[in-house]
């Protein structure tokens, strides 16, 4: 009796160990990794149109598809607070900001041949470089890390705010006081061109 116990026992533990590996397994994914690459796609051919495209509104437009796809990406993941702030401030207020910009500049609606700089080749090149070394960072950080997206929510309002202000207080402040110095570099070097369009017309 006790052998067919052990037996059942050790058939049951290898049942669930092949249903755990199943289930994180890649030929067996789930609707939300479905979906998540699905999302992906459209995102990664809304940023290539949106670098791609020589009529200024129309990269705009095609930033606003990118961003939110991005939005609904953190949605996927359980980060809801990351993904609201991500709709909030880039895509509400970035890209409201650079199509103000664009109206108020009387940017042209068609076709620009001025919007290629000729420098595509380069510019490719620093792109793949940089996507190279950032999926290489992020594999290397969580190579052994699993979202459970059936578990507790990750990126909720308190988890974000706790982690944010208790273990990367310190860069955050350091980020806002660069951003302030290019801001206000921004505005010390449109003094100076106005300045000396001025002095240029006396």
């Amino acid at each position: 009796m006790s052998l067919a116990a052990a037996t059942a026992a050790t058939t049951l533990a290898a049942r669930a160990t092949t249903t755990a590996a199943g289930s994180h397994g890649f030929l067996s994914p789930t609707g939300v990794e479905i979906a998540f690459l699905l999302v992906g796609l459209v995102t990664f051919g809304a940023a290539i149109v949106t670098v791609t495209t020589k009529q200024l509104v129309h990269a705009a437009l095609w930033l606003v598809v990118a961003l939110g796809g991005l939005a609904v990406e953190y949605l996927l993941l359980t980060a809801e607070f990351i993904a609201w702030v991500q709709v909030l401030i880039y895509v509400g207020s970035v890209v409201v900001l650079l199509l103000f910009g664009l109206m108020l500049t009387r940017a042209p609606i068609g076709r620009s041949p001025d919007a290629d700089s000729g420098n595509r080749w380069a510019a490719l090149t620093v792109a793949v470089a940089a996507a190279a070394a950032l999926v290489w960072v992020v594999v290397d950080a969580f190579r052994t890390t699993w979202v459970d997206l059936a578990g507790p929510a990750a990126g909720s309002t308190e988890v974000t705010g706790a982690s944010l202000f208790q273990n990367w207080v310190l860069p955050f402040e350091a980020l806002s006081v660069l951003l302030l110095a290019a801001l206000v570099g921004a505005i010390v070097l449109s003094r100076k061109t106005k300045s000396s369009e001025k002095e240029g017309a006396c």
